[in-house]
Order: structure tokens, then sequence, then C-alpha cells
């Protein structure tokens, strides 16, 4: 009688990745990559931000993006969801806008992503928006479509994409 096959233990996923990396590109070197593990300066960002981004600018209204601003906000936050705005014109440029109106664009954005209920703000010594408070912009999302909007398809491909990366914000 034939010996059972042994399992034989999978590698961790990140270590097929960095396989199929050194595979399809043996000519680069690790120092030539940009490592999150061996940088400073990086943030979390959910994988469903280009959809949070659609979406934003979808229910923002034509004419109004708000994604620029929005990702600007949260490439300036920690862990505690808070950012501090000490140059409003730093995050105008950062988020795209330039000239005369920089700031003044800035700040309409600024209140309709607080109007639209994705952050909070406190004023300043630095102005109305010193103290930004990132809420979950999935939960946002939802509730919007719940209660205001027809649920489209930016709507359900961000829920095929909460699925595909096992996010329960919209309690599936």
């Amino acid at each position: 009688m034939e010996e059972p096959a042994t399992k034989t233990k999978r590698k961790p996923v990140s270590d097929r990745r960095k396989d199929l990396r050194k595979a399809l590109w043996p000519e680069v070197e690790e120092g030539q990559l940009w490592l999150r593990g061996q940088r400073v300066g990086f943030t979390t960002v959910p994988r469903t931000m280009p959809l949070i981004g659609q979406v934003l600018d979808q229910i923002s209204g034509k004419g109004f993006p708000l994604f620029s601003t929005y990702l600007t906000l949260w490439c300036w936050v920690y862990d505690e969801g808070i950012v501090e705005i000490r140059n409003p014109r730093e995050l105008a440029h950062e988020a795209g806008f330039g000239g005369p109106r920089a700031e003044a664009t800035w700040r309409s954005r600024m209140r309709r992503l607080e109007d639209l209920g994705f952050i909070k703000t406190k004023p300043g010594l630095a102005g109305d928006f010193q103290y930004v408070l990132l809420l979950n912009p999935l939960r946002r999302i939802k509730a919007i479509y719940d209660e205001e909007r027809p649920k489209d398809f930016l709507y359900n491909a961000l829920l095929g994409r909460l699925a595909q990366v096992g996010a329960d914000d919209f309690d599936l």
C-alpha cells in the first residue's frame, strides 16, 4: 500500500508575490522598488479608494470634483483619523489647485466634503479647517445610497470590491 501524500506547507502570499516578481522582472533589484516596509512616509489606503473617489466625484455634482481634496487629506492623516492643517495653501496645492483662487477652491471642496458627511472640522488659528476628522468613507457612501440615491453601477462595483477584499463596512 502506498504512503499517503503529505501536504506541503504553502508559502505565505507575500513570498509567492516576491517569487513572481523575481520571475517576471529578474533584472530589477529590490533597491529599485518603493517598498513600504523599507521606506518611511507611507499611509494606509483602502483598496477601495479608487472607487471611493469615483463615488465622491459623482455625488458631488458636475464641475465640483472632490477626490483630489479627499485623497490629499488621506495622505496627511495618521492612524488616529485626524489631520492638523497649519498651512491651507499647501493642501490646496497638493490637491491640484493653483493660482489666486487656489485656497478658495480648496475651502469650497472641504465644505462640500463636510456637508456630505465625509469629514468633520474644527477651526483654529490657521483657519476654519485646521482640525479635520476623517470618517469612514464606506459607511457614509452606504448611508447616502440607502437614503438618497438609487444603487447604480458604481455602488455595485464598490460592493463587489468590498467582497473581494473582505471588508465588512457594508455589513454584507
